[in-house]
């Protein structure tokens, strides 16, 4: 597979990954501002995706949007891991360990695939970088 092709698939899990995730939590979450953050960072991970379906598009390419297993497994986290505890403390928790685990795996493409296509690579540090600033604004919900 083609190492832009591969980034371009990743950067589409991982913003489709975030947005689940946030929808998810979204509806447990009662503080205003919390909410409010969590739209953002949402429609942030969904501007990604637009763009990263705009470079598909350009290659001719359909992506694969079959990620059942991945969703169900993340819902089904997320529900077992808030059980006992909703605090915006424990839900800021759990979405910084799932940015950052998307933060790692961004800066590994970056440093593994130096040549890759300016345009994607672009993408995909936008992407790091939003994911970064996004730890920094849930660590206030700490």
């Amino acid at each position: 597979m083609d190492k832009n092709i591969k980034i371009l698939n990743e950067l589409h899990k991982g913003a489709k990954m975030g947005m689940d995730s946030i929808s998810f939590v979204s509806e447990k979450v009662g503080d205003v501002n919390f909410k409010d953050n969590l739209s953002f960072q949402y429609n942030q991970y969904g501007d990604i995706l637009d763009t990263v379906n705009s470079i598909y598009q350009k290659h001719g390419i359909i992506p694969n949007d079959n990620n059942m297993k991945d969703k169900i497994m993340s819902w089904s986290g997320i529900q077992m891991n808030t059980i006992s505890d909703k605090s915006n403390s424990h839900i800021a928790d759990m979405l910084i360990q799932g940015t950052t685990m998307g933060i790692i795996e961004g800066r590994k493409l970056l440093n593994h695939n130096p040549d890759a296509d300016k345009e994607i690579v672009d993408v995909l540090n936008s992407f790091v970088k939003m994911q970064e600033n996004n730890v920094e604004k849930l660590k206030t919900f700490l």
